[in-house]
C-alpha cells in the first residue's frame, strides 16, 4: 500500500542499517527520498534499489555535524521535488566508549555533535520546508540513557541519546501549531554496523565494570538482535497518517531487552 504517495522523505545515515531499511520502506510507500550519509557511495547501493523498483531517490554527501552540509542536502531535495514531508533524524554514532576520567572533551564533543547536534540541525533545516503543509519528524535515540544506563563507558552516547529524548518532546510541543509531529524511537540491540564507529578503551573499561548476568540472547522477544526492517516498520508508521494523534511520544523497540536491567 503506497500511503505516502506524493510525499517527500529525507533519511539521515541512510547508507546502512536501520537508515537503509527505512529508506527503501519509505520509498516502496511512494515517496520520495532523499539519502543523507557521510559518503555518498555508501547510500549509492540505496538510491539504485529504490530506482530500480521504481521509486525515486537522490543521494547528498553529507557530514552531519557540518550546518552548511545538512542545510545544503536538505535544500537540494525540496528544490528537486518542491516539497517535503517526513524526516527521519537517524544518523549517529557510538563513539569512544571509556570511562570518565579518561574520555577526553574531544571524544565527547565529537559524539554530542555527530548524535545531538547533528539533530536539531536536521531539524532545523526541515522546519521551514514542512511548516508549508505539516509532517512528521522521527528521531532516533535508543533505550541507552533513555531507559537503561548499563552501557558502562558510554556517558558521552548515553547523555546525546538522553539530550535526543528531551530535543524532541519540546519540538513537538512548539511544531504542533503547524501540523508537525515529533516521534522519537528508542531501539536496542539491532543488527547494524554501528559498531564501526564505536571506538572501546578496553584497557580502562575493565576497571569500571559491573558483573551483570541476563538470561540468554538478552531480549525475550526474539533472543538476539533485532533486524534494521523491524525499526523501519515503527518509522513507517510514525511518518504515515496512521500516526496522525502521536506526537511528543518515545516508542521503544528492544524485544523487552531495557526491561532487564
Amino acid at each position: 500500500m503506497k500511503n505516502l504517495e506524493g510525499k517527500v522523505a529525507v533519511v539521515t545515515g541512510a547508507g546502512s542499517g536501520i537508515g537503509k531499511a527505512s529508506a527503501l520502506k519509505l520509498a516502496k510507500s511512494g515517496a520520495k527520498v532523499g539519502l543523507i550519509d557521510l559518503k555518498e557511495e555508501n547510500a549509492a547501493d540505496v538510491r539504485e534499489e529504490i530506482i530500480s523498483s521504481g521509486g525515486d531517490a537522490i543521494v547528498v554527501d553529507t557530514d552531519v555535524s557540518d550546518s552548511k552540509e545538512v542545510a545544503h542536502a536538505i535544500d537540494v531535495f525540496v528544490k528537486e521535488w518542491g516539497r517535503l514531508d517526513v524526516v527521519f533524524a537517524n544518523a549517529g554514532i557510538n563513539g569512544r566508549v571509556a570511562p570518565i576520567e579518561d574520555l577526553e572533551p574531544e571524544d565527547w564533543d565529537q559524539t554530542l555533535t555527530t548524535n545531538l547536534k547533528s539533530t536539531f540541525m536536521t531539524v532545523k533545516y526541515a522546519v521551514p520546508h514542512l511548516k508549508k503543509q505539516g509532517g512528521s519528524i522521527v528521531i532516533t535515540s535508543s533505550i541507552n540513557g533513555n531507559r537503561t544506563f548499563s552501557g558502562f563507558g558510554m556517558s558521552a552516547y548515553s547523555s546525546s541519546k538522553a539530550g535526543q529524548m528531551a530535543f524532541g518532546k519540546m519540538a513537538a510541543l512548539e511544531l504542533a501549531e503547524y501540523k508537525i509531529r515529533v516521534n522519537i524511537i528508542c531501539p536496542g540491540a539491532i543488527q547494524t554496523n554501528i559498531s564501526k564507529n564505536t571506538f572501546p578503551d578496553e584497557e580502562n573499561l575493565d576497571k569500571i565494570k559491573i558483573p551483570v548476568e541476563f538470561p540468554e540472547g538478552n531480549q525475550p522477544l526474539e533472543h538476539g538482535a533485532g533486524k534494521p526492517e523491524q525499526v523501519a516498520d515503527l518509522v513507517h508508521f510514525l511518518a504515515s497518517d496512521a500516526s496522525s494523534h502521536i506526537t511528543g511520544t518515545e516508542l521503544f523497540i528492544d524485544g523487552a531487552e531495557s526491561l532487564l536491567r
